[in-house]
């Protein structure tokens, strides 16, 4: 066995070294604070920052999906609201069409009505007239008969050959 010469080698079970071992733990403990202190602060802020990054783009990203999904529905829902407009405007415009039409009809049987109650007029005006005009015709030719009636004695036969004659002149002057 060796002797005693200090604490590097001192001996232990299997042939190990204690003191070295000790060393080894010394340096590894330091070496853990160093690494700890400069490394591993370093690599853990890094790492926390990565972290960080990640969560608020997943949040942008969650944020941007729930905006588009937002706009979608309110395009869609402008896209619905201007449908039911346009239906609306077309309903109306049937409506329209089909009261200017039912406008138009019954503007059309006023005027025909009208035109038919003065053509109506017209005629009655006309054939009283006619009938005016007949009445002096017959006034006169009753008054032509009776003067020659009177200047001649005439048959009954002759007399009725007077008045288709002069019947027969009222229906030329016409």
């Amino acid at each position: 066995m060796q002797a005693f010469t200090g604490f590097s080698y001192i001996h232990a079970l299997g042939g190990l070294y204690v003191g070295d071992m000790l060393t080894q733990l010394f340096f590894f403990i330091v070496l853990l604070l160093l690494v700890g202190k400069f490394a591993w602060g370093p690599v853990m802020n890094m790492m926390q920052k990565r972290e960080e990054y990640v969560a608020s783009e997943i949040e942008s990203a969650e944020k941007s999906r729930a905006e588009a999904e937002k706009a979608a529905n309110e395009a869609a829902e402008q896209l619905k609201q201007t449908k039911q407009e346009a239906q609306k405007i077309i309903e109306d415009a049937k409506n329209a069409g089909v009261k200017q039409e039912k406008d138009i009809i019954e503007s059309a049987r006023q005027e025909a009505n009208r035109i038919k109650e003065a053509a109506q007029e017209e005629i009655q005006n006309e054939k009283e007239k006619a009938l005016q005009a007949l009445q002096d015709q017959v006034g006169s030719l009753s008054v032509l008969i009776a003067s020659k009636v009177i200047e001649k004695e005439i048959s009954a036969q002759d007399q009725e050959q007077l008045i288709n004659d002069y019947i027969k002149e009222v229906g030329e002057e016409r």
